[in-house]
């Protein structure tokens, strides 16, 4: 081994920000591994190493007897557990497993009580060069990705951009940086997206672990988190935390809500969203590929806010329920079905950005539904008469008609419905 090997291990552990002595350490292991390797190589030996000329030995450990048979017990005691004969589930053969070994380590201990006997092999150089070679690269693999995993392990919903590298039914190779790679996987994806060779894309880190090849990390375009971090780039007001997003709703690819409330006077959270002339937004529906995008104001009455959700169709009035977190929403005949949007997707993401069941009645069918349920009392019981907003009158009907004293009411007793002013 040579100076100029030493010196590579250093500079290299300084480029790579490997501890020089963790190195000097892994060369050393391997260096005894390939020397137990060769035939008559002793059982019990260490590899030294000079950390400035680079030259090596092989030094082995003459052990007294009754030494040895005291540190092999002591192996044999430790290791009880794994000494246990089992069944290879395959096979079905019996595996005898191989009696436990002293601890190089242990073998420092008692030095004092052992002989070393320097056994270093005359051809020993070019294995020893050849190994030190594999043994730096493997390790600065191994740093490089301990340091990358330690990286991006904390970075999980932060959006990064990345070039795509290639494509295939299952994933898409995203590349971050040099020798940084993550997955886009087919579940991430958003239908109808291409991911072309070298196009430029955006996403979220969905997931990061580490695995025997390196971190493994999963990026997507389907999380609504990606929403917000768009809008993030592109507001100063949401990065400045003048405005926050409370709340995205996303079927990725066709049509996304967020609400927006603001945290400074002055400031409209809608129109620091849209930006000037729509500029904005349409930044980051050019990023979601045609994506639309509801921004919706925030609201703590969720009357209201269930009436904005459903934007852009017009509501007439909404009737919350409370205990049961339903709202019944009323909106003209005319704005029925962009309420309920294209196969229920306006009406399915206001209930998703609002946390309620939302049942969406056109003002006709929510009417009729009305008169119908009222029950037709003789004499007695509540007033029949339908007020022109929709609601049954809440008056008591007077004895032996069905309407209360008011002259209006009593003159649909002569008529064929019950609503005043019909």
């Amino acid at each position: 081994m040579s100076a100029e090997i030493v010196e590579a291990v250093k500079a290299l552990g300084r480029e790579k920000g490997i501890a020089e002595e963790k190195l000097m350490g892994a060369l050393e292991d391997a260096l005894l591994s390939a020397y137990k390797k060769q035939p008559g190589a002793a059982r019990y030996a260490r590899v030294r190493m000079d950390r400035d000329s680079g030259d090596f030995i092989v030094e082995e450990f003459l052990l007294p007897p009754e030494l040895e048979d005291q540190l092999l017990d002591e192996a044999e005691e430790q290791a009880t557990g794994a000494l246990e004969r089992r069944v290879d589930p395959e096979t079905g053969e019996v595996i005898v497993p191989e009696a436990p070994d002293i601890d190089p380590g242990r073998l420092s201990d008692f030095e004092d009580q052992i002989e070393l006997r320097d056994v270093t092999p005359h051809d020993f150089g070019r294995i020893a060069a050849q190994t030190a070679k594999q043994v730096i690269l493997q390790r600065i693999r191994e740093a490089e990705r301990d340091m990358m995993f330690e990286e991006y392990r904390d970075r999980v919903g932060e959006l990064i951009t990345g070039i795509v590298q290639q494509s295939d039914s299952r994933y898409t190779l995203v590349q971050l940086r040099e020798r940084v790679e993550a997955l886009l996987p087919k579940s991430e994806q958003v239908d109808g997206e291409r991911y072309d060779h070298s196009q430029r894309i955006k996403a979220v880190i969905k997931e990061v672990s580490s695995s025997t090849r390196g971190p493994s990390i999963i990026v997507s375009r389907r999380d609504p988190e990606l929403i917000k971090k768009l809008f993030e780039l592109e507001v100063p007001e949401i990065a400045d935390g003048l405005v926050e997003i409370t709340g995205v709703a996303r079927e990725p690819g066709y049509r996304s809500k967020i609400a927006v409330v603001s945290h400074a006077d002055g400031v409209d959270p809608v129109g620091a969203c849209v930006g000037p002339r729509g500029s904005r937004v349409r930044m980051v529906v050019s990023e979601l590929r045609g994506e639309k995008i509801d921004i919706i104001p925030y609201n703590d009455e969720p009357a209201r806010f269930v009436a904005k959700a459903l934007s852009p169709a017009r509501v007439r009035e909404v009737l919350v329920d409370d205990s049961n977190r339903q709202a019944t929403v009323i909106v003209p005949d005319d704005q029925l079905s962009l309420a309920i949007g294209r196969e229920g997707q306006n009406a399915r993401l206001a209930a998703r950005l609002t946390g309620w069941r939302v049942d969406i009645r056109s003002e006709t069918e929510f009417h009729k539904d009305e008169e119908s349920s009222y029950e037709e009392e003789e004499t007695g019981g509540r007033c029949a008469a339908i007020l022109a907003n929709g609601r049954r009158c809440p008056n008591a009907a007077l004895p032996g008609s069905r309407y209360c004293g008011l002259d209006a009411h009593q003159a649909l007793a002569n008529k064929d419905t019950d609503r005043v002013g019909a």
